[in-house]
């Protein structure tokens, strides 16, 4: 029994690990605000490592995870990569912020 405790633990823990790569991500694209700073603010480099990281966890654990680890893992991974691709055709469209005050 506590065999089976210990494991439900261990998934617990690595589903909260999961999800806090994900709102970290979601912090560094824009989507949600830092609670630290209460401000939103966007990292597109540092949302690139965070989806480096979630997809080297994705590899290394492959084959060792149960399903609902699996899956959230492929959710939050997915749902970066999406938001990432999303914020950088935004940024390719935009006008450079130098550009717009110079039409001011």
């Amino acid at each position: 029994m506590a065999a089976t405790e210990n494991a439900q633990q261990h998934e617990a823990m690595f589903l909260q690990f999961v999800l806090s790569l994900m709102q970290s991500g979601m912090m560094q694209l824009g989507k949600i605000m830092n609670p630290m700073t209460k401000t939103i603010e966007k990292d597109l480099a540092g949302v690139q490592g965070t989806i480096e990281l979630l997809t080297m966890l994705r590899e290394k654990t492959h084959g060792n995870l149960s399903k609902s680890e699996a899956d959230v893992l492929g959710s939050a991974l997915s749902s970066l990569q999406l938001n990432y691709v999303d914020e950088m055709n935004a940024a390719k469209a935009a006008p450079p912020a130098d550009a717009a005050a110079k039409k001011e």
